[in-house]
């Protein structure tokens, strides 16, 4: 059996690992943002929330994502963290208990939300994927010491979560309500393939350069309603022709954090749009 490892850190950062997460950004959000003011905050494909937790907002957030489990999994951890990290205590990080806790069917709420933290932290790369019949499937991922969330972090990820409104919708619906002053925060799936060749077709599925086209319109509403807009999306031509309308375009660099012994690890460039202005 392996040791599960809470973390020492009890900063509000994400409770959750991420594939494709943006906790690497913060850094760099002075040059992006600086001091910008703003009123309430938005963002459509949450994820681990990393930009979130980072930037803290002051005023009202939305967070949202069309993965149902992940955003009930958030309500759960808002309204009863203590009770998630109680069940949490009580998983073994071994194959046996994974692929056994992978296959159970809960039905109280609380007990699904911690079966999907402990999953997230023990499973391969921190990946969300479902079969065919919408069942988890992703592999045990051999990790010795998970950072499993301890009571405290949760605590404090209850009370930031505090002045959220928590959505299972499409990133249009997400942002209905957005008014002047606003910032939206959008981060949507994406993958750059092997090489840049079949950008569009290889996305398809993970999401559609449709659906590209439909987040170019909502960015186009946003400047309408004079809300503040920062976009990260994929360093390719198509994304710029279609995303470089007279905003700031910056090249931005990451490590690729996530991956298990054998990953290969490097960088990855990615495009980060925004009307935001400099001081």
């Amino acid at each position: 059996m392996r040791s599960l490892k809470t973390e020492k850190d009890e900063s509000v950062g994400p409770f959750l690992r991420w594939a494709g997460g943006k906790r690497w950004l913060l850094c760099r959000m002075p040059e992006i943002i600086g001091s910008l003011s703003y009123n309430n905050y938005y963002e459509p494909f949450v994820g681990g929330g990393s930009i979130f937790f980072g930037l803290n907002p002051a005023g009202k957030s939305t967070l949202s994502d069309l993965n149902s489990e992940l955003i009930a999994t958030y309500k759960q951890v808002k309204a009863n963290p203590i009770t998630i990290s109680r069940l949490l205590k009580r998983f073994d990080n071994s194959p046996e208990e994974y692929y056994k806790l992978r296959a159970r069917k809960y039905e109280d709420p609380a007990k699904k939300a911690a079966q999907f933290i402990f999953l997230n932290h023990t499973s391969f790369n921190g990946l969300y994927r479902v079969n065919s019949s919408g069942e988890y499937n992703v592999p045990y991922g051999f990790r010795e010491s998970p950072k499993i969330p301890s009571e405290d972090h949760l605590i404090n990820i209850s009370k930031r979560l505090g002045r959220t409104s928590l959505k299972v919708c499409d990133f249009e619906h997400a942002c209905e309500s957005v008014s002047k002053g606003d910032l939206v925060f959008l981060d949507p799936p994406y993958t750059v393939a092997h090489s840049n060749n079949g950008f569009v077709n290889y996305n398809q599925r993970l999401f559609a350069f449709e659906d590209q086209k439909r987040l170019a319109d909502l960015i186009d509403l946003l400047r309408r309603k004079g809300a503040y807009f920062i976009l990260t999306n994929a360093y390719h031509s198509s994304i710029a022709e279609l995303f470089d309308r007279g905003d700031r375009k910056l090249i931005t660099s990451r490590g690729n954090a996530i991956g298990g012994k054998m990953a290969k690890r490097g960088s990855a460039i990615e495009y980060l749009f925004t009307n935001a202005p400099l001081d």
